[in-house]
């Protein structure tokens, strides 16, 4: 407008009607300094404000804690010590006006650096001054191993080199300050460049280090994305197919291992809770889905489901777990980038991956061994029928009380010495040294229920056993104590005590 004009017009009139060079002439270079302090622009001397921003920056700067020629940022009390000298670096070049470097490029950072560099201020933070300091060439991820580049390196020493010029100017100004007759306090602008250049040099590493660290982020979460897209991929399939066709379906199948292949993959880098295993195999989920298909069919049928009770258990738990993993992998995929690239770091997934390696191990055991699967099935129905006879029992599995698990053993031997054959792999999946696997001999001889000899499956112990259960059965159901031999042991294996009828009949077997 006119009037801005009219008011620039003034202003230039008046600073060449009292510039340095005319006031030097008229007033002496007292009088020259006086101006240039008045507008800022003393390369000598400080306000009263600036002075106390350098001396509070020398303090700062002297209690930092040294390892060598090293900064101390891991430590707690070290990380601290240097947040308050980098804030304090910041209020000084704040309190000398000085030009901050262009921070533009902070705005193609990811939703999370963004969240840590929120505008173009300087923002100094400890763990950019540790990685420029530590000049890591490599990081591993995720067991992967990542390496910045030569140019990332040469900034990092470019910002070394500003840092301890930096502190030279103010060791000279601090000793300057204690012995004036001795040292030659550095200038204004000494440190005015020495503020901007380490500003500058900041800028430039923290631009390539952060550019650089998103990257290797983008890769390190590489393995969520491909589990991503195989989960997509199984999707698909379901969409275009019915349940109960898809097993047929050869594509389907070969996106439930690519599925699986890459869950495994997720697991061994990221599931901390448990072992981290990468060798659970679709065939897993396979039997599982057809345990449950057989389990619907007999209940379809009107067929006792009580001995198929434990294998719907164990099939739900892998089927779910999967399940699981594949509404998370369909969560994340809205919100990548707040995935922390340590996979292990992220608590969702974490318990996700326990969960389904500990029923898929689970599974792997059980439902891929179709002898060990009935034994487990006729042991449950038989604890649960035990129950009735011996309700304590019940109470016990309620609480998971302890003698619950002196009360465990000796139902899974009652249950093996009355149908050996039925149970034998569940006791040699618990006791292997007591019993051979198909096909070795160990000296004994395993007899079947029609009285055929079957091949060696147990060590003489065992068959020894076995006879006396066999006598002591055939003494129970020969007294007549009124109750089946059967409820008489189920009793004595679970309370450990005997009605009136039960030690007539234990009397009478000890006797014999």
């Amino acid at each position: 407008s006119a009037l801005g004009c009219i008011v620039e017009s003034a202003l230039v009139t008046l600073r060449e009607a009292h510039s340095p060079q005319r006031l030097e002439k008229d007033n002496g270079s007292g009088a020259v300094a006086m101006f240039r302090m008045c507008l800022g622009e003393d390369s000598e001397n400080l306000s009263a404000t600036e002075q106390v921003a350098i001396d509070r920056l020398i303090v700062k700067r002297a209690r930092l804690p040294m390892e060598g020629e090293r900064v101390d940022t891991k430590s707690e009390d070290g990380a601290s010590a240097c947040a308050a000298y980098l804030e304090a670096v910041d209020a000084a070049a704040a309190a000398l006006r000085l030009e901050k470097a262009p921070r533009t490029y902070r705005e193609s950072f990811t939703i999370n650096y963004r969240a840590l560099f929120p505008d173009q201020s300087r923002n100094y933070r400890v763990d950019v001054l540790e990685a420029g300091f530590e000049q890591y060439a490599t990081i591993w991820v995720n067991g992967d191993k990542f390496e910045f580049s030569a140019e990332a390196m040469r900034r990092a020493e470019a910002l070394q080199q500003a840092w301890w010029d930096l502190g030279a100017v103010l060791e000279r100004w601090a000793h300057a300050t204690r012995q004036p007759q001795w040292g030659h306090r550095p200038t204004r602008s000494d440190l005015r460049n020495a503020l901007v250049a380490m500003d500058y040099a900041w800028a430039s590493f923290e631009h390539k280090y952060i550019t650089e660290l998103i990257e290797i982020e983008e890769k390190a979460r590489r393995l969520i994305i491909h589990a991503i897209e195989h989960e997509r991929s199984v999707a698909a399939f379901e969409e275009e197919h019915p349940a109960e066709k898809l097993q047929t379906v050869a594509g389907c199948i070969e996106a439930q291992k690519r599925l699986v292949g890459s869950i495994g993959h997720l697991n061994s880098v990221a599931n901390v809770r448990r072992k981290g295993r990468d060798d659970l195999k679709v065939d897993v989920l396979f039997d599982a889905m057809n345990t449950l298909r057989r389990c619907d069919l007999a209940e379809r049928n009107g067929e006792s489901t009580e001995r198929l009770i434990a294998a719907r258990i164990l099939a739900t738990d892998v089927v779910e777990s999967f399940q699981g993993m594949r509404d998370y992998l369909r969560e994340v995929n809205h919100c990548l980038e707040r995935v922390d690239p340590h996979l292990c770091n992220n608590s969702g997934l974490v318990a996700r991956l326990a969960d389904w390696e500990e029923s898929w191990e689970m599974g792997t055991r059980y439902m891929q061994n179709e002898k060990l699967l009935s034994g487990v099935c006729d042991l449950v129905a038989e604890i649960r029928r035990a129950q009735r006879v011996a309700p304590a029992l019940t109470a016990m599995c309620e609480e998971c009380d302890v003698e619950l698990f002196l009360v465990l053993p000796r139902m899974i031997w009652l249950r093996f010495l009355a149908q050996p054959q039925q149970h034998v792999e569940l006791l040699r999946s618990l006791l292997p040294h007591r019993f051979s696997k198909e096909g070795e001999v160990k000296g004994s001889r395993a007899f079947l229920e029609h009285g055929e000899v079957d091949e060696p499956r147990w060590d003489a112990d065992v068959e020894d056993f076995l006879q006396k259960y066999k006598a002591a059965q055939d003494l129970l159901l020969s007294s007549k104590c009124g109750q089946g031999a059967w409820e008489v042991l189920v009793k004595r294996v679970v309370d450990g005590r005997l009605s009136g009828a039960d030690c007539k009949a234990d009397k009478a077997a000890k006797e014999s």
